[in-house]
């Protein structure tokens, strides 16, 4: 069969890029938490590769990609990826490989869920994690990516925008984090105690990794190394960058400095804000949003002081928050002649149409994800339950659940069991999360 081999080259490169900001993500959250708690943290991410890997190959596929039931759903059609695989997407262009095009959206299903972990970090059980990550990604991302992106879907057939996964991965994924958040409440000693990042270097690496992965997150959206995928790729750099300066700014206005984590967290809410516009906006357009994304996820970090909840590592307030603005200002800023044929522009273009799908579309996914993400948590509580144990959460879920520690600070050279590294929680002893080098 007659591939193209540029498009069949950046669409694999493309999936590459999305798996690398896996370990990004990682490294992000994990520099924000604990050092007790830093392996758990990583695991969340890691380990999200292979249950998800696996369920998109088995059913995940099928049901976001399958033929459609009422625009609701895919059907079985393409259970354990049966059906022939090597047929091409856009043949009449050379297409590529539709394997191909399966592999990347895997890396989209994996992801999102990893994100939701951010919300409850440090207090979760990990059977408890892995159980909700497959249902949730079978439940509620899978029906999603159908309305969205499948032909046949719902919100598709009415022509709502998302380029590469504004509504889908980011407003799903962080308004599932903040119902998560709230029914397993909040970390030890929140608010009363701070719980201030263990090490941002690594949080400032897995941002790096974050930006650099987006590219593929976004440009490989276009599915062909063509102009709009050009478009995207400059679209996702400049909105980054502007995002990272309004947060800055805004900073600078209330706290009178600058922080690395914000610097950090307003370049992932301007690449987030992006996304599902990527596409479709021009670059002055990614210049406005990106610098709203930065002031807007900015308060939707405050909220969680306002409302006490604990959102841990600002799941719901950057990728909840960004990616409902950033879906709701892609009716905004779009251009007709960057859009598929008969959509539209957005309300700068002078078309309304265009920004109400936007807002259907947005409240459709909110509703449906708080709805199922709510009765999952709940059943899951009560079945297996959430949370660990007081005593869990005081040693660290490192140690306890996966018999490992991060660090070995304090111990030097000598193996010892993860029993005998004591972390200190006492706010008259050492930093909040500390390693003591005392052994038991």
């Amino acid at each position: 069969m007659n591939y193209s081999s540029g498009d069949t080259a950046w669409l694999l490169l493309s999936s590459a890029l999305v798996m690398l900001m896996i370990p990004g993500l990682a490294l992000f959250y994990g520099g924000m938490v604990k050092g007790k708690n830093v392996l758990s943290t990583f695991m969340h991410s890691f380990f999200a590769l292979g249950i998800i890997t696996i369920q998109w190959v088995v059913i995940g596929y099928s049901l976001a990609f399958g033929d459609s039931h009422h625009g609701l759903i895919g059907g079985f059609d393409h259970l354990f990826l049966e059906r022939p695989l090597l047929g091409a997407i856009g043949a009449e262009d050379g297409g590529t490989p539709g394997l191909a095009f399966i592999m990347f959206q895997g890396m989209f299903a994996i992801i999102t869920p990893a994100l939701i972990s951010g919300a409850f970090a440090e207090r979760m059980k990990f059977s408890a994690y892995c159980v909700f990550t497959l249902l949730w990604a079978t439940l509620v991302y899978d029906p999603l990516a159908h309305w969205v992106w499948a032909s046949g879907g719902w919100l598709f057939e009415r022509g709502a925008l998302d380029f590469a996964g504004g509504t889908v991965v980011h407003l799903s994924s962080g308004i599932s984090a903040l119902i998560v958040a709230l029914v397993i409440d909040k970390r030890r000693g929140y608010p009363e105690r701070p719980h201030t990042p263990h090490n941002l270097t690594m949080t400032v690496l897995g941002a790096g990794l974050l930006w650099f992965g987006w590219f593929g997150f976004n440009a490989g959206s276009a599915l062909a190394a063509n102009g709009t995928a050009a478009l995207a790729f400059a679209n996702t750099h400049i909105a980054a960058g502007a995002g990272a300066l309004s947060w800055a700014l805004v900073e600078q206005l209330r706290i009178k400095k600058v922080t690395m984590l914000g610097v950090a967290s307003g370049l992932v809410a301007g690449l987030v804000c992006i996304t599902p516009a990527a596409g479709f906006v021009e670059p002055t357009g990614a210049i406005a949003i990106g610098l709203l994304a930065g002031v807007i996820c900015y308060g939707g970090v405050l909220l969680k002081g306002v409302f006490k909840y604990d959102d841990s590592l600002d799941a719901f307030g950057v990728h909840g928050v960004g990616g409902m603005a950033g879906a709701i200002l892609t009716g905004v800023f779009a251009k007709a002649y960057l859009t598929p044929d008969g959509v539209g522009g957005g309300l700068l273009s002078g078309d309304t149409a265009v920004f109400v799908t936007q807002l259907i579309g947005v409240g459709a996914a909110l509703a449906y994800s708080v709805v199922v993400t709510f009765v999952l948590v709940k059943v899951i509580d009560k079945v297996i339950g959430l949370r660990v144990d007081p005593d869990t959460e005081l040693e660290g879920l490192d140690g306890v659940l996966h018999g490992e520690t991060g660090y070995t600070l304090g111990v030097g050279a000598t193996l010892e069991s993860p029993t005998h590294v004591a972390y200190v929680e006492d706010e008259h002893d050492e930093p909040d999360g500390a390693l003591a080098g005392s052994a038991a």
